[in-house]
């Protein structure tokens, strides 16, 4: 059987009536069109604005993914009657079909993006189909952004068409102009969906095979299982084996394979197939005479993976509209059923719609790309980045040295962007040729974007993982040695690091693949191959440098301030330096997975800075100085200095006094802590003084000039805060300030006695009753508004009374107070007639007359 559709099918695609329409709205620049899953859009739309452009002129249709790019291609050569390589080609990544006469190129998001990096004005293109664009990759946002800025500048002439099934209409349209939105009705085939039975236990091989016997016997087309990576495909695989006993083709589809496997899936063979696919076969690509399709409900994502801070491939659910996309797979040629593998109740708590990856994605590799071309930061992003997103890029581009403080993208960063790869890895790599161990730098950086071959055997390693026979200076080294000798049919002696052969197999191919997107000289075959991967390993991770705490072997402080444990499954302990390349977040404290010893010499002479800083000691409760050396953030060595800067000093001796300022004021019975009560009470008692008040804050203020010299919090309160507080409430009003709130009060018979003062109150004056004998009428103080509160004491210098009336105590208290005392203190006076007797200090019967 043919695969292609016949000229009747396609006349009645939802998308061929509107075709007119949608070639008419892209004159005017812009259009964005939607339709559902087998419309017909990609394999009409496209070829339809070809049709309408000048002649000479190119179109260039945007796939996600390789695969789709290159099924694309082909149906379309074929509908067009052309051959593939002819009006129709493709470009991929490793892989390109084109000739000069090429006019409609299917090519990836990531050579789209390419090309606009090497020619921004797209020289030769008229048109740029986004197809499948509600997968929102973040290399997708990019090339919208970058064809939007291209028509205004450059290419007012360039056609944009951004096509999806799902996509909300809206925003994007919004962003190229307010042009407009073109929709097809209608999925040609209803699908039934059936979900799984509740409670369901069995593994998803087992659960796959299941399905796949009862979907071959209750349709009669193909089966496409949606599976959500290569090594659920490969075990899926081995439980269906039944099936191809059975005379069906038992066929895998993923972007790895080879392109003949590949075709093997998508073209008619006159036999039943059942199709094991990855998320490729979710968009875009059209298996005719599909009618079931059994569905996981996962896929794998491109996710920053925080252990590394690298793209990596997750497993996640998938969201209810990619669910729906698959579904639609089956209903493209005839009604079919769909069969979702979990239940239906939770079928509602999946999220509506993938988020976006701009919002959740690594952004040093898109920021750089941005950087190169001049954008600065009022790009057109359709969702703009987080902030902290963007921050945290420009910080790691900056330790990796691909642009300089003023964000200027240095030769470096230049070199970077050409690579298709993260910076991270970019850097990788190009350490890797400069140190002459290109092939093993090439290994670790597929070892740590991979999954880890290493990691079942970790998990199946007896006894305590703390404690290793073999201590290392580089988990990475020991790793990447163990597949170097498992690709050369050797076996390690080693059990720690066992491999798991389909996982190594993928790094190992993946290894390959970054070893040639190398383009620059190599140098020559390292000496010392396992020292030089670990000082490219810094190149590349100079964010994770950590240094190891003292009197500990596995316990660092990491660049930015994070405390880090290395984790039993490495093999790295007691190294002065380190790098935390493989971080684990899990359970509280961070632990790295993946450690690689640093020597000192390694560190780059840019990131290190070494400076005098003055810093407060909480022990010792002082200000001290010291030399500092510092890889970016990281303190890497200290000599104590002499204080050079008594004012940043006094600063700091300030800012750790504020928080307890009262601890810290002069004594009450200092010259200066009673003026500063003083100057309290006047404030608050005589308002109208306008005096200043020097509460907490401005107290606080004085600070730092009060801290000039001092180095200790325990010299504060006996420094001079005297002149200070004198400066503050005014020389001149120091007479008037002893005048209205003295600091001691005389009495009419001579004697002085001191006041205190707390605002709000009346001031206190504390006198023996002896010393008062005489005296008719409460002291008073502020110009004689203000009666002081006495405290009558008795010999014992105790409180016998409390009265601001003193004229009252002499004529109904006293009496009741003179018996008491005269019988406990008989040698003292406690005359009948207080008023009539004259007072001394110490108020004994021989000294009074």
């Amino acid at each position: 059987m043919s695969d292609e559709l016949p000229a009747d099918l396609l006349a009645a695609l939802p998308v061929a009536g509107v075709l007119p329409q949608i070639v008419v709205a892209s004159r005017a620049g812009g259009v964005v069109v939607t339709a559902p899953p087998g419309s017909g859009k990609t394999m009409l739309v496209p070829a339809a604005v070809l049709d309408d452009l000048p002649a000479g002129q190119k179109l260039a249709l945007i796939q996600p993914r390789r695969l789709a790019a290159r099924a694309v291609a082909r149906q379309i050569a074929r509908l067009r009657g052309a051959r593939l390589g002819g009006e129709v080609g493709y470009l991929v990544r490793f892989d390109s079909c084109v000739s000069r006469e090429t006019r409609l190129i299917v090519e990836t998001t990531g050579i789209m993006l390419r090309r606009l990096l090497d020619d921004i004005s797209l020289e030769g293109i008229g048109a740029v189909v986004l197809d499948e664009f509600h997968e929102r990759t973040i290399e997708m946002d990019l090339v919208l952004g970058l064809l939007l800025r291209v028509r205004q500048t450059l290419r007012p002439d360039l056609r944009i068409v951004v096509m999806s099934a799902t996509l909300a209409a809206g925003p994007v349209a919004k962003l190229l102009g307010d042009c407009p939105v073109i929709h097809a009705e209608g999925r040609r085939f209803p699908v039934s969906v059936r979900y799984q039975r509740r409670g369901e236990q069995r593994e998803l091989p087992d659960l796959v095979a299941a399905t796949v016997t009862e979907a071959l016997a209750e349709t009669d087309g193909h089966v496409l299982v949606f599976l959500p990576g290569v090594g659920e495909i490969m075990r899926c695989e081995a439980a269906l084996a039944l099936a191809e006993r059975q005379g069906h083709a038992l066929l895998k589809l993923f972007g790895d394979l080879p392109p003949e496997e590949q075709d093997r899936a998508l073209l008619e063979t006159g036999q039943r197939k059942v199709i094991l696919s990855t998320n490729v076969a979710e968009t875009s690509l059209t298996i005719p005479g599909v009618t079931a399709v059994i569905d996981s409900g996962q896929a794998r994502q491109l996710r920053v993976a925080p252990g590394t801070g690298l793209p990596r491939l997750e497993l996640v659910p998938i969201s209810q509209a990619s669910a729906e996309q698959r579904a639609g797979r089956a209903g493209r040629t005839a009604p079919g059923v769909c069969w979702r593998l979990w239940e239906e109740a939770m079928h509602r708590h999946r999220p509506a719609a993938e988020a976006p990856e701009a919002l959740r994605s690594d952004l040093a590799e898109p920021l750089l790309q941005l950087l190169v071309l001049g954008e600065a930061d009022d790009f057109p992003w359709l969702d703009a980045p987080p902030a902290e997103a963007i921050e945290n890029a420009r910080r790691l581009l900056l330790l990796l040295g691909a642009i300089d403080e003023g964000q200027r993208v240095t030769r470096l960063g230049k070199e970077l962007s050409r690579l298709p790869a993260h910076p991270r890895l970019g850097r990788l790599l190009l350490a890797g040729a400069q140190y002459g161990v290109l092939r093993e730098s090439s290994i670790a950086a597929a070892l740590l974007s991979e999954r880890d071959p290493f990691r079942v055997a970790d998990q199946g390693r007896r006894g305590p993982r703390d404690h290793h026979a073999v201590r290392s200076r580089s988990d990475v080294v020991d790793r990447v040695a163990a597949l170097q000798a498992y690709h050369g049919g050797m076996r390690m002696a080693d059990p720690e690091l066992e491999l798991h052969p389909g996982g190594a197999r993928n790094v190992l191919r993946s290894a390959e693949q970054l070893y040639r997107l190398v383009e620059t000289p190599l140098a020559p075959r390292s000496e010392t191959p396992e020292l030089s991967l670990m000082q490219a390993l810094l190149e590349a991770f100079p964010d994770r440098l950590a240094k190891l705490r003292g009197g500990t072997q596995d316990r660092a402080t990491m660049v930015g301030g994070r405390g880090v444990r290395l984790d039993g499954g490495s093999r790295v302990r007691g190294e002065t330096l380190l790098l935390a390349i493989d971080l684990n977040d899990a359970g509280g404290e961070a632990r790295a997975r993946l450690a690689s010893a640093v020597e000192r010499a390694w560190l780059p002479t840019q990131l290190l800075t070494t400076r005098d800083e003055l810093f407060y000691n909480p022990t010792r409760k002082q200000v001290e100085a010291r030399s500092r050396t510092y890889f970016a953030d990281l303190l890497l060595e200290e000599t104590p200095v002499a204080i050079s800067d008594p004012a940043a000093a006094a600063e700091i001796l300030a800012r750790e006094a504020l928080p307890q300022l009262p601890r810290y004021l002069p004594a009450a019975e200092s010259a200066a802590g009673s003026l500063i009560a003083r100057v309290r009470w006047l404030a608050t008692s005589l308002p109208d003084l306008g005096l200043s008040s020097l509460d907490d804050g401005e107290l606080g203020a004085l600070l730092p000039d009060v801290c000039i010299g001092l180095r200790s919090l325990d010299e504060i309160g006996s420094a001079d805060w005297m002149s200070h507080v004198q400066q503050r409430v005014g020389y001149e009003r120091l007479v008037e300030i002893e005048r209205l709130a003295p600091r001691e009060y005389e009495l009419s018979n001579g004697n002085r006695h001191p006041l205190s003062y707390e605002p709000g109150r009346p001031p206190v004056l504390a006198v023996r009753i002896q010393e008062l004998f005489g005296v008719r009428e409460t002291p008073r103080i502020g110009g004689g508004r203000v009666a002081v509160l006495l405290h009558l004491l008795g010999p014992n210098r105790r409180p016998q009374q409390v009265t601001a009336d003193l004229a009252s105590f002499w004529a109904n208290t006293y009496p009741e107070v003179k018996k008491e005392l005269r019988r406990r203190y008989p040698k003292h006076a406690w005359p009948d007639d207080p008023l009539a007797t004259q007072a001394t200090r110490s108020g004994l019967k021989r000294d009074m007359k």
